[in-house]
């Protein structure tokens, strides 16, 4: 089944302006009609949770992520979809062409053509000994001070927490053709689908049934700069860091993430792991050293010269 990721995302919340503010200062485009895009048209969707077109939630969570709408390649992979699940569940037909059900463990599910388009972008380039990529007068660093923040180039992953992480890890590998990456024991596994060679567009954490819901979603940025030039503008604007910046150890993904008005996390990040199913997925005990490399501690910008930075000022 070629499933490319996370097409959209869509939300039921309390507070539509301050979610729609967030999302406009994180950094995607506003499409109306509650829409929110990345450059490759991928993105988030804000309704009121009263929207009488959103599925039901069934959760306890405050955190209501009513629909996660995959990408497909092609109408043939959404045919074989409709057919393997509706082997034992209802699979709806919308009228815009996707199809909709629920997985083994009550998220609902959309799946469509892609929306997605290619995006023709630079990476992020380095200068190191022996492989200078950036090249010969082409500065790294941006020093006029009033550079836009880094946009978000696509939807990255999504992450649950489920009450029983062995379910729905069957329910994506036999029947979605999700492939497991890596797994951490007690906690739960990273899977991505078919269609790509992310390391994951899924991961799902083991939590009592009252708090399953959406524990955080995330976008790609071009590079570890970009996302601490992102994140750094996002946290002058107010925003609280929850976790970051730093950098996973599966995956590799760079990362900083952010309190919401969602109830959930929101992550900037970029340079993720690529696999093919040659790939043999690490299982290894949840612990901090596993979590992160390596872990910043963000603070306001300093200078040599000046007086110590506030972290390390002591009382009078």
């Amino acid at each position: 089944m070629k499933i490319l990721g996370p097409d959209t995302l869509v939300f039921g919340v309390e507070d539509q302006e301050s979610c729609t503010q967030f999302l406009v200062d994180y950094g995607l485009t506003p499409m109306g009609d509650g829409r929110f895009e990345a450059m490759d048209g991928t993105g988030v969707v804000v309704r009121r949770k009263d929207d009488p077109s959103l599925p039901a939630w069934p959760f306890p969570t405050a955190n209501q992520l009513r629909k996660t709408i995959y990408g497909v390649a092609d109408q043939t992979t959404l045919d074989e979809i409709a057919r393997e699940l509706g082997k034992d569940r209802e699979v709806k037909f919308l009228a815009d062409g996707s199809i909709e059900a629920i997985d083994d463990v009550g998220f609902v599910l959309g799946f469509q053509v892609t929306v997605r388009r290619e995006c023709a972008l630079p990476a992020e380039q380095v200068n190191a000994p022996g492989d200078a990529r950036r090249g010969v007068n082409v500065t790294g660093a941006l020093t006029s001070g009033n550079e836009v923040p880094p946009r978000p180039r696509t939807l990255s992953h999504v992450v649950y927490f489920v009450p029983d992480t062995e379910k729905a890890e069957a329910f994506y590998v036999n029947r979605l053709k999700f492939r497991l990456s890596d797994k951490f024991i007690g906690m739960g596994p990273f899977l991505r689908p078919a269609g790509t060679l992310d390391h994951h567009t899924l991961f799902l954490i083991q939590t009592p049934p009252f708090m399953q819901g959406c524990e955080h979603f995330t976008f790609h940025l071009g590079g570890p700069t970009e996302v601490l030039r992102a994140g750094s503008a996002f946290a002058a604007k107010g925003y609280e860091s929850y976790w970051g910046p730093g950098r996973h150890q599966f995956g590799s993904n760079w990362f900083w993430y952010f309190n919401s008005p969602f109830g959930c996390h929101v992550e900037y990040d970029a340079d993720m792991d690529l696999h093919d199913d040659s790939w043999v997925p690490r299982v290894a005990p949840a612990h901090a050293d596993l979590a992160q490399e390596f872990l910043l501690q963000w603070r306001e910008k300093w200078a040599p010269g000046g007086p110590p930075p506030p972290s390390e000022q002591r009382p009078a």
